[in-house]
């Protein structure tokens, strides 16, 4: 089998009609399910890949929302608003979180997810570190301009990326007033084989350890299937200096994992803040000013330049230059 086909299969959506561009979407398993779904009798507008717009039954999109038997991919853990707390005294970009974010979603040099940055406010002010990932908007302007609802919020405030829905348009990279999205030139580097085909069948909003796929967008997704099991996203779990903070606003409870402190407290008083607020966009992410830091600013550490997917050259040497 072509090794190409699961993407162009993707492609295909709504391409040679929208059942046959649903099942395509869905996967071979799922396309009896498809034909005795029943028409709601409503439609949605959908973006074929060629730039037509199509009227499509809504019955039949919402059938492609639920990836597994009695669960709900897009609607998300009932009762919960995920946020995140980010301390910049905290944070020496020792680049443990980095790490942990590649190793489990698969991810390589420059599409890291998670970045840390040198940021100086002014020539007088000290320099400081200071981590960016998806800020999880709750009202996203990615999800509001994706032509085939690849981008989608669900109601616990995670922004997700459909990769099998993604057509490659980019118009949510544009949108982003933050900048935190990757686009996926190649197939993703492995360590180990690993059967293209069956990863893309398995691929899912919410599935860990699921390389990325080529010609897709991708972002920080909050770990949702370490939320699932009440457990922490890797990057909080693997930061030696508790920079990252994680919880429910709607418990007004977040925690780096070594404490665990109230949302509102903790916000006032370090005098937390969101980027970009004049936006109207509502990030989930707070930030914390770097007041008080742990440890020095140090020169010799760079931003996620140990993961670069382009090898520098090799100086030359005296044998070379004869």
């Amino acid at each position: 089998m072509d090794k190409k086909e699961p993407d162009n299969k993707r492609r295909e959506f709504l391409g040679e009609g929208w059942k046959l561009g649903l099942a395509a979407a869905l996967g071979g398993a799922a396309l009896s399910n498809l034909k005795c779904t029943p028409a709601s009798g409503k439609t949605e507008t959908l973006m074929t890949t060629d730039g037509q717009m199509v009227e499509v039954d809504t019955g039949q999109v919402e059938e492609m929302h639920h990836m597994e038997p009695g669960h709900n991919v897009r609607k998300g853990i009932p009762g919960r608003k995920f946020v995140m707390v980010i301390d910049l005294a905290k944070c020496e970009n020792a680049l443990a979180c980095q790490r942990s974010c590649n190793k489990h979603h698969f991810v390589t040099g420059d599409n890291a997810w998670l970045k840390i940055y040198n940021m100086q406010d002014s020539p007088d002010a000290p320099p400081y570190w200071m981590p960016t990932l998806c800020m999880h908007c709750d009202k996203p302007a990615c999800v509001t301009v994706c032509p085939v609802d690849a981008t989608f919020k669900r109601e616990d405030g995670l922004v997700l990326i459909d990769n099998d829905r993604c057509i490659g348009c980019r118009f949510c990279m544009a949108a982003c007033p933050y900048s935190t999205r990757v686009f996926n030139w190649n197939e993703p580097k492995q360590e180990f084989e690993m059967d293209i085909d069956m990863v893309h069948a398995m691929h899912s909003p919410e599935h860990a350890g699921m390389p990325s796929v080529k010609g897709t967008v991708d972002k920080c997704d909050f770990c949702p299937h370490q939320a699932v099991k009440g457990e922490l996203p890797h990057c909080v779990t693997a930061c030696p200096n508790g920079v990252f903070y994680f919880g429910d606003k709607n418990e007004d409870t977040v925690t780096n994992g070594d404490e665990t402190v109230r949302l509102s407290e903790l916000l006032e008083k370090k005098a937390g803040y969101r980027l970009f607020e004049d936006l109207g966009t509502d990030p989930s992410v707070y930030y914390l000013p770097p007041k008080d830091r742990i440890a020095p600013f140090e020169e010799g550490l760079e931003s996620y330049n140990e993961f670069q997917s382009v090898e520098k050259p090799e100086e030359p040497t005296a044998e070379d230059a004869q």
